[in-house]
């Protein structure tokens, strides 16, 4: 029997997800598929494709994980570029860390221990600020952003590639009836307990659809706000810029 149960209580929501990708992260990038639907490369691929990252830039990937974005930044900016991948769950960044290593890319993404509510960054230090499939669980999603627009360069781009709400009808039941109880149910025996993909669809619901997700990127101050939705709006990419001075 597990440590944890659904009915076990969290002191906060950041004592519970950092409980549950503590237990996932080896078996993190396997789910990540299942949850996509296989889908989450293209939707990076496409992402990085409309960012367009040069040789020579900087970028922070935010709640970094297993470092694949970090990984993707990387290889974009070239040796003399700088990337550093963020996290507050350490077996996460531990597996992010060999995955680096194995790519043999060590030396060229920093693995940094920090929280995203207040990145350990000076202001105006990034072109880029990324957060992939991890937006939906911090404890202020406004902060974080105000936080990536903070360390981002004037002009710089600050970009969400997330989970999103279908926007037509039928897709839309179909895949909830996937993600609410089929997902949970694969994710509960690969986990080997019953709390950490209770989470996912528990972490979607309350979280913003993509217009309104939009909009709290303009509200935070963001301007040429893009939104795109990806495979029928499971996903979606969100851009905006930090006004230059």
């Amino acid at each position: 029997m597990s440590e944890f149960s659904s009915k076990t209580e969290f002191a906060s929501k950041e004592e519970k997800v950092h409980y549950i990708f503590s237990k996932i992260a080896k078996r993190y990038d396997l789910m990540n598929s299942l949850l996509s639907l296989w889908q989450h490369k293209l939707w990076r691929s496409a992402t990085m494709r409309r960012m367009n990252v040069r040789s020579g830039q900087s970028a922070v990937d935010v709640c970094t994980g297993t470092g694949d974005w970090a990984l993707s930044l990387a290889t974009a900016a070239g040796p003399a570029g700088k990337v550093v991948g963020v996290d507050f769950c350490e077996p996460m960044l531990e597996e992010g860390i060999r995955k680096a290593a194995k790519a043999g890319m060590a030396d060229r993404v920093e693995m940094l221990h920090g929280n995203a509510m207040a990145l350990p960054f000076a202001d105006s230090t990034f072109d880029y600020a990324t957060i992939g499939f991890a937006l939906r669980n911090v404890p202020d999603i406004e902060q974080v952003i105000r936080e990536m627009k903070r360390v981002v360069k004037p002009g710089g781009l600050v970009v969400s590639l997330e989970l999103s709400k279908p926007e037509r009808p039928i897709f839309r039941s179909i895949y909830y009836f996937y993600f609410e109880k089929v997902l949970p149910k694969l994710g509960s025996l690969a986990a080997k307990d019953d709390v950490s993909y209770s989470w996912l669809p528990e972490s979607l619901r309350g979280f913003p659809d993509r217009q309104g997700l939009a909009n709290l990127f303009e509200h935070v101050g963001l301007v040429n706000v893009e939104s795109k939705p990806l495979t029928f709006g499971i996903a979606a990419m969100h851009i905006g810029y930090k006004p230059k001075e």
